[in-house]
């Protein structure tokens, strides 16, 4: 499998979950491109860090990954992303600090990074997008790229809200989401999955949605009247679930790029999320788990 050179553009956050005993770097549109980047998929990362000791943090674990880091900007006047992430009888919960670095992504310094990819993928989710000042970026690449726009909705409570997604998915190619975000999107007529995702599909004039439903497995509804579904594989050696969506639409985007069927890419991506469900955490800088996955396609 040989990813095509113009890979990807990802946009957004880039950030630190904040443990009380630890932190671990991740944001989503980060994951997706750090596992595109370890399946081949060339990605170009473009989001925001801070002038600050996390921020080059950032950027030499990117340079030991191997990932370009030219769309990667540095805002000195904000500090590099953080979720402060506290227990509660064991429980998580999470406070997503708000005025973050990847809330002020530059227009220009965005535009001359994707020079070259014009052609590619732009991928997006949501929490990026809270200011108007990512907004804006966001809208400027996606009137330049042409390869279309893959939107990995990822609502992060408080910061969205129903028309401003919804716009969003409107100007998507391809759009995946979750049942509980279907359902907070949807206008509550739908009569299962698979009508929720047809709905939506309609809607916005879409070439896919892409449904994931944890236990439930996936499926996919595209613009040819193709609905497929795929089980949940089972996971051996279970250790958290953190990163498995991300996985998932490193993978899809990957099966778009290189023109697998959608019954490939549902399999293919559910298999990913499975073993990443092994790892600790969203990612792992072990080459070889990246390799196995490469090879087996």
């Amino acid at each position: 499998m040989t990813a095509s050179s113009a890979g990807p553009v990802i946009f957004g956050e880039v950030l630190f979950d904040c443990f009380p005993d630890r932190r671990v770097l991740g944001g989503a549109p980060f994951n997706v491109a750090w596992n595109l980047h370890g399946l081949g998929g060339n990605p170009l990362f473009v989001g925001a860090v801070g002038d600050d000791r996390p921020g080059a943090d950032v950027r030499r674990i990117m340079a030991a990954w191997g990932m370009d880091d030219s769309g990667l900007q540095t805002d000195p006047a904000h500090p590099t992303g953080t979720v402060q992430v506290s227990l509660e009888g064991g429980e998580p919960s999470y406070e997503i600090v708000a005025d973050q670095a990847y809330d002020h992504v530059d227009r220009q310094a965005a535009l001359t990074a994707i020079a070259g990819r014009e052609d590619a993928i732009l991928y997006h989710g949501s929490l990026a997008l809270r200011d108007t000042g990512s907004r804006e970026t966001l809208a400027a690449l996606r009137d330049t790229v042409r390869g279309g726009v893959f939107m990995d909705v990822n609502l992060r409570a408080p910061w969205w809200d129903r028309d401003t997604v919804r716009e969003l998915v409107a100007n998507s190619a391809w759009v995946k989401l979750n049942q509980d975000e279907l359902d907070a999107l949807g206008d509550g007529d739908m009569r299962s999955p698979q009508d929720g995702a047809r709905a939506l599909l309609s809607r916005y004039g879409l070439r896919a949605v892409i449904l994931t439903r944890g236990s439930e497995g996936a499926l996919v509804a595209a613009s040819d009247g193709l609905v497929i579904s795929q089980p949940a594989p089972p996971v051996d050696g279970l250790v958290d679930t953190v990163g498995a969506g991300d996985a998932f639409s490193a993978v899809v985007l990957l099966g778009i790029m290189e023109g697998w069927g959608w019954e490939t890419i549902l399999e293919r991506a559910a298999r990913f999320a499975a073993q990443v469900c092994t790892l600790r955490g969203a990612t792992t800088e072990d080459r070889s788990f990246y390799a196995e996955q490469s090879r087996a396609w």
